[in-house]
């Protein structure tokens, strides 16, 4: 299919071919939402677990008198009871990593730059600014309409210019090719993408 490209003022500058096998896919809600699922429980960490009276070292030696203290009788400092023993019913360690096939993870991708197409996707030559300023940034993309939160992505690496320019505008977030993902693309309104970012994507998936 053919799509606009446009340089970042907003003048047009020309078309550009993008595959139908990369951004044709009909999108499917269930595989997305396994997908979503699948980044957001990897990104929790690990439960850290606290440490009950089998895993306190400790002496088990009986320290006291079997009678004649005046206390109860106790053999084990690793008990709950005593300060720096074992945590009574303490929290367990718990892991929320999930497995999701790799084919799968890279149609839900394909299906999310699908859903882009028809409704939020702009394609630029490229990110380089004549004034790399946050100012004169956040004026071209009111003037471009990127409306919402919008996610550009480059190449192999982010225009060092640009990035410095975005840096502090909110609700824009800019990453390179190999970082794109499900999540960020269906969370930003617009999804923009330089020639460098399309030609790296394809090649993600036909290489």
């Amino acid at each position: 299919m053919k799509v606009k490209v446009q340089k970042i003022d907003g003048k047009a500058s020309g078309d550009i071919d993008l595959s139908d096998t990369v951004f044709g896919v009909e999108p499917r809600a269930d595989i997305l939402h396994r997908i979503v699922t699948w980044q957001l429980e990897n990104r929790r960490g690990i439960a850290r677990a606290t440490r009950e009276r089998s895993d306190v070292a400790r002496t088990g030696k009986r320290f006291g008198k079997q009678k004649g203290g005046g206390t109860a009788r106790h053999g084990d400092r690793a008990a709950p009871i005593f300060i720096g023993g074992g945590k009574a019913h303490g929290a367990r360690r718990r892991e929320f990593g999930q497995s999701l096939n790799k084919k799968v993870r890279a149609l839900g991708l394909k299906m999310a730059l699908s859903s882009k197409v028809n409704s939020g996707l702009v394609v630029v030559d490229s990110l380089e600014m004549k004034d790399a300023k946050t100012k004169a940034l956040a004026l071209t993309i009111g003037k471009n309409g990127w409306n919402g939160k919008v996610l550009v992505i480059d190449g192999d690496a982010v225009d060092s210019g640009f990035a410095r320019a975005v840096g502090n505008l909110p609700g824009v977030n800019v990453m390179p090719a190999v970082g794109a993902n499900v999540y960020d693309i269906l969370k930003h309104d617009t999804l923009v993408l330089t020639k460098a970012a399309v030609e790296k994507l394809e090649a993600r998936f036909n290489g």
